[in-house]
């Protein structure tokens, strides 16, 4: 019986995306099936028995794309075990992350139907030069330096402890076969 898990993932400037994918990578080698896809692309969630969101926050909001999934996608969303993690700070700074963490929640509860059976806030990546409309009009923004503190060990770490959580539970009948 194998699990069917799609990694959908909203990324401005591809930093998320990469997250994802590392999520998903984690994931197979825990003998899912995982597919990976742009959350603007998904259609149905039909054929997936869990979800896995990453999105980054910016400027306080959830990307717009993840907004419009946990929407779109409400029902079936609620059907399943869903897990979502969020790039946010671009310090490796407790407080940052805490702000980040706060800002999740604030956006979460938005929905307040949305229960994920885990969540997660990672650093960020910020590059000045990558910068597009209206970001590239702040001027602290465009003065920062470019900077990536995301942890990829704590992000394997925190895929091999979800991928438990997105199975569902055994039957009495699978655990005999199981041993």
């Amino acid at each position: 019986m194998s699990v069917s898990v799609l990694v959908a993932h909203a990324s401005r400037y591809g930093s998320s995306q990469e997250v994802a994918e590392a999520v998903a990578a984690t994931l197979r080698l825990h003998e899912l099936e995982v597919d990976s896809q742009p959350m603007r692309n998904v259609r149905t969630l039909e054929g997936y028995d869990a979800v896995v969101m990453g999105t980054a926050i910016y400027m306080f909001r959830l990307h717009k794309d993840a907004r419009r999934f946990l929407s779109r996608h409400r029902e079936a969303l609620t059907r399943r075990p869903v897990a979502i993690f969020a790039l946010g700070p671009f310090h490796n700074d407790e407080k940052e992350f805490q702000g980040a963490r706060e800002q999740l929640d604030k956006e979460l509860a938005n929905f307040p139907w949305f229960n994920p059976v885990a969540r997660e806030i990672f650093g960020g990546k910020f590059d000045p030069a990558t910068l597009r409309f209206p970001f590239n009009l702040v001027p602290f923004l465009k003065k920062m330096p470019a900077n990536d503190i995301r942890d990829w060990a704590a992000i394997r770490a925190w895929a091999s402890n979800l991928a438990a959580k997105l199975q569902p539970a055994l039957s009495p009948s699978e655990l005999a076969e199981v041993k």
